[in-house]
């Protein structure tokens, strides 16, 4: 199937969270959600029985209490109803909404909670249904739609170089769009791989980078639409062969400056990468620097036996990471989940509905993330499915996102 985006684990090493950070991460969760004392509750003594002359008779008390449990009754139907139909056009997470405090910034950050998205397998041209599709089963619009393309030139019918397709363009029509776009050519010779130094150097500036840019600003133009951008993502699986840390940071600026000097103002900038901390040394050389970043995200998974590890909750999948990059790459970007998921567990069917439920627990904790998006698909090799697997993990992630934390307004 030709989507756009091709299978792409370029390691085939674990890049879950480091273990010990999980073992501090289950070590945390222990203490805040672990064995309690019991609460030692006593039956309340009753009142003594006095005289009551003004008592009313039994059946008039159940008359009162039973209409006083069916107003009680009717209000939570209708505080339950109003929640659950907030959906990503209205807040239900903050009472300010109202009056603007909830609208998102500038840089599509949502102030009161975080977006909800996802990657949706597609051929080129049905991916608004196949989106619908997704919709239809999680019980909700996505805020964010992610797609795929490379750098290549159009050749005949091959679109995928060409960023904000027709079918993305309709898809934006009601959403936002993530668009990764990476330094290569799907399918092509050795010849044309582009590197981050031909980048760099300006080499693709007509062929590539202009034309693509002019794209990004007519949509703006025309629609008042923004874009999240993501240049080459998880670059830390890329080197060497793209190029040394140093020549992704000068192509990423390059591409920065280019599009800032052809008056391209509608682009979010998002530096996307695999999040596996034992490439912590190359993601401090390879981010491009605050100026040219608005959006910082991360993949990060429970692969499970894909990648022949022990099975790791959302927590330990997300918490290390984004404490290490808090720490070590910017303490007040909005972050962004660009890429989560779970393998399924074979010998425990409902284990894959269990993990999608523990998300808005865990995500509300995690400080600065606006935003998450489902991976769902496979990856290469076995084990590796990474898509819902059945009817109840589909309910447990539509549930999941139905919580007000995600079901933020988009304008």
């Amino acid at each position: 199937m030709t989507f756009n985006r091709p299978f792409r684990r370029d390691s085939d090493h674990d890049r879950g969270s480091d273990r010990d950070s999980d073992r501090g991460d289950r070590d945390r969760d222990n203490r805040e959600h672990g064995t309690r004392t019991a609460d030692g509750r006593r039956r309340r003594p009753r009142p003594a029985r006095g005289p009551a002359p003004d008592r009313k008779p039994v059946s008039q008390r159940r008359r009162l209490l039973l209409t006083s449990a069916t107003v009680v009754s009717a209000v939570l139907v209708a505080v339950l109803a109003l929640r659950h139909a907030s959906g990503p056009s209205g807040s239900g997470s903050d009472p300010s909404a109202g009056d603007g405090k909830c609208r998102p910034t500038e840089l599509l950050e949502p102030p009161c909670g975080a977006w909800f998205g996802a990657f949706v397998p597609h051929d080129r041209d049905n991916l608004e249904d196949k989106v619908r599709a997704y919709e239809e089963r999680v019980g909700r619009t996505l805020d964010i739609v992610y797609t795929y393309h490379d750098m290549s030139l159009p050749e005949g019918a091959r679109r995928e170089g060409q960023l904000l397709s027709r079918e993305e363009q309709r898809v934006g029509e009601d959403r936002m769009l993530l668009l990764s776009w990476e330094s290569k050519w799907w399918g092509g010779t050795e010849a044309q791989q582009p590197t981050w130094k031909e980048i760099a150097a300006g080499e693709l500036d007509e062929t590539v980078i202009d034309v693509q840019a002019r794209r990004i600003k007519e949509y703006g133009e025309r629609t008042g639409k923004k874009v999240f951008l993501s240049f080459d993502l998880e670059m830390d699986t890329r080197t060497p062969d793209n190029g040394t840390p140093a020549e992704y940071v000068r192509a990423h600026r390059h591409i920065h400056d280019r599009f800032e000097r052809l008056g391209v103002d509608n682009v979010v900038w998002t530096w996307i990468v695999t999040g596996y901390l034992n490439h912590a040394d190359l993601l401090e050389r390879m981010y491009p620097g605050d100026e040219y970043v608005d959006w910082v995200g991360y993949n990060q998974y429970n692969y499970y036996r894909c990648h022949r590890t022990g099975w790791l909750s959302f927590a330990q999948t997300q918490t290390a990471t984004h404490e290490w990059i808090r720490e070590n790459i910017s303490g007040d970007k909005p972050l962004m989940l660009s890429e989560f998921g779970t393998a399924v567990d074979s010998a425990r069917p409902d284990r894959q509905a269990e993990w999608y439920a523990d998300v808005p627990r865990v995500l509300k904790r995690l400080e600065g993330v606006k935003a998450a998006l489902q991976w769902n698909h496979r990856d290469p090799g076995p084990h590796c499915d990474l898509a819902l697997a059945g009817d109840a993990a589909w309910r447990s992630l539509g549930e999941a996102v139905a919580d007000p934390y995600l079901n933020q307004l988009t304008r």
